[in-house]
């Protein structure tokens, strides 16, 4: 799927990357491929609220929190064992057990982060082994904003964690912005945006050093692949879908693309969101002229890394006929399970292009409903 485009790339006006970070209101939709579905063509969405939580697979449950708990100052909303039910809808081997731990931005009524630890499940191996931008497969970072980067920076590397490039200066579409990708235990990501000017708007709400998150991204083979399903599927509505992105001068970039090469080699963006706002969003990125593996075979637990993203419904069934009538596999049915501070809820789960896996959670409804 990867083709050298160095010489048909759009010219760098879009913002590519950066994009859901820059922009203090939506980009005016741009497409540069045809299918694509107007606002009023796009089917009802299955979810009109942003996710829930991001669950990652982790070997050391505190080792992992550490970086949310004292860099973010994020609370412990629940602790203990997560369902057997759920264990099984993840087809883990028998006597499999979890523990796990939901984690939230002080105020934050999404935008959780949900750390498990699998035990007696098997062999557990990286999702993103090397972590490269270009390597395709699986949720490549969680996004949040950030306030004094570079002193978190230093922070984070006293405890362990690392980053894919130093922290990166960018000035996009009239935003200033620092940018890093931080990388932890098990490989897990996240990417830290502290915008300079201007200022974030009201609606984002304040925070102390890194907000919840706001976003996480994929790298992808194909991003009208992932296009089809979050439009054409799931009815979610476009923040950005530029043209392919490459820079004028040599530009030291998050992604990790070598600075001789962000001339030459394009990206292109995705962002999808099921309501305008500033949370929930999902993000693809497609990387042309530079190949790598394809980790979506390993998209699932008990591996370590970013496992899913978890979308609220009012109806888990309805989400799931809603679905698959439209033409996309289901990857698990609907099922009861007890989970977190939510109760008894029903969940359904599909997967993308990518492999990564996302849920759509709702209330048990009694049978009759």
């Amino acid at each position: 799927m990867f083709r050298f485009l160095g010489k048909l790339a759009a010219p760098a006006i879009s913002l590519g990357l950066f994009a859901s970070c820059a922009s203090p209101a939506p980009v005016p939709a741009q497409a540069d491929k045809g299918a694509t579905l107007q606002a009023a063509e796009r089917p009802s969405p299955v979810t009109d609220a942003p996710w829930l939580m991001a669950t990652a697979s982790v070997t050391d449950i505190d080792r992992t929190a550490r970086f949310f708990r004292e860099i973010g100052g994020y609370e412990t909303l629940w602790e203990g064992a997560l369902d057997p039910r759920e264990i099984a809808a993840l087809n883990l081997p028998e006597g499999a057990s979890a523990a796990g731990v939901i984690l939230a931005a002080p105020g934050a009524q999404h935008g959780w982060v949900r750390l498990v630890r699998f035990d007696d499940a098997g062999r557990k191996e990286p999702t993103r082994p090397g972590a490269r931008a270009w390597d395709t497969g699986c949720f490549w970072s969680l996004m949040v904003r950030a306030d004094g980067l570079d002193s978190i920076y230093d922070d984070a590397v006293a405890m362990g964690w690392w980053t894919q490039t130093p922290v990166a200066n960018l000035d996009f579409g009239g935003s200033v912005l620092k940018v890093v990708v931080f990388q932890g235990p098990d490989g897990l990501q996240v990417q830290a945006y502290e915008r300079l000017s201007p200022l974030l708007p009201e609606a984002f709400g304040s925070f102390d050093r890194i907000s919840q998150p706001f976003n996480i991204m994929q790298m992808t083979r194909d991003r009208e692949a992932a296009r089809l399903l979050m439009e054409d599927v799931l009815g979610f509505g476009r923040y950005w879908y530029g043209p392919p992105h490459v820079d004028a001068q040599p530009t030291d970039m998050p992604l990790g693309i070598p600075r001789n090469l962000t001339t030459t080699v394009p990206y292109a963006a995705g962002i999808f969101e099921p309501v305008q706002g500033e949370f929930g969003r999902m993000e693809y990125i497609e990387i042309d002229g530079l190949e790598g593996f394809d980790h979506a075979p390993r998209c699932h637990a008990p591996n370590l890394g970013w496992l899913s993203v978890t979308y609220p419904v009012p109806d888990a069934g309805a989400a799931q006929a809603a679905i698959a009538g439209r033409g996309w596999p289901i990857e698990t049915a609907a099922t009861g399970m007890t989970r977190g501070p939510f109760g008894d809820v029903q969940v359904v789960s599909i997967r993308s292009p990518e492999g990564a896996w996302i849920e759509f959670q709702g209330p048990l409804l009694p049978a009759n409903e």
